[in-house]
């Protein structure tokens, strides 16, 4: 069952559609409460003929056929550069060939993200739903899975469970990396990386992708009680690919 309203980012002040799926059992059991799990690039979790490539996880699907009981919660990216700007914590210069004339950089407005999904999306989804508030996490893909990690370090208390698909690390490398090495993430319980070996997208090449990925993997090993890093042979890096990792990504998570 799924659920769609709009909401404001407030510290963007943008408005935005929020995209939720339910358990079959939601409406059966009205005593039940489930865990949370908060995903970027909404519009591409479900439906394909709501994803911006036509291609989507299919997440609702794989989760209706599992044992698997949680509430996923898909905030739609915003559109074009927009989407690196919110997914990107800190300003970055590494794609100089696609930024506008007026523009030097790109990125920055991960945090802001961050914080309105800390502090005005979870509260109204913890009253809207029937949640298990304690037990809520994150996973995304690509600039997704940047902002994922971000938001582990900066709220290790809220988000346990992290997974982070197909990761543009190398968009905030040395930032990233810097913020692992100082955070606390012993209350971090899974933590969730993998990349595919034919990853290269426009710009960036499939070593890069592989080689930040890893870089990322040794500095949260050490850190995280439970972490898991897979290279995909062959996977490329779309939508497509990462539905043929749904099944793999949530056990790992939640089994």
């Amino acid at each position: 069952m799924y659920e769609n309203f709009e909401v404001n980012i407030t510290p963007l002040n943008r408005k935005r559609r929020v995209r939720v799926y339910l358990p079959r059992s939601y409406k059966e059991d009205q005593s039940a409460h489930y865990p949370v799990l908060y995903m970027h690039d909404g519009q591409n979790l479900y439906k394909d003929e709501d994803a911006g490539y036509g291609m989507a996880w299919r997440i609702g699907e794989f989760l209706d056929d599992s044992d698997l009981e949680l509430i996923v919660v898909g905030v739609d990216c915003n559109e074009g550069l927009k989407r690196l700007d919110e997914y990107g914590p800190w300003e970055s210069s590494e794609m100089p060939d696609v930024f506008s004339s007026e523009r030097t950089s790109i990125g920055g407005e991960g945090k802001e993200y961050i914080e309105f999904i800390v502090h005005e999306l979870k509260p109204l989804i913890d009253e809207k739903y029937r949640t298990l508030p304690n037990e809520t996490s994150m996973a995304g893909s690509s600039m997704g899975g940047l902002i994922s990690t971000y938001a582990a370090c900066k709220y290790p208390e809220v988000f346990k469970r992290i997974a982070s698909v197909s990761s543009a690390y190398w968009f905030n490398q040395k930032e990233i990396e810097g913020l692992i090495k100082k955070s606390d993430l012993t209350n971090i319980e899974r933590f969730y990386l993998d990349i595919g070996t034919k990853e290269n997208t426009e710009k960036i090449d499939d070593l890069t992708y592989i080689e930040s990925s890893r870089s990322v993997y040794d500095l949260l090993r050490d850190k995280v009680q439970d972490c898991r890093f897979h290279i995909a042979e062959g996977a490329v890096h779309n939508e497509l690919a990462w539905r043929e990792r749904v099944p793999a990504i949530f056990h790992y998570l939640y089994q």
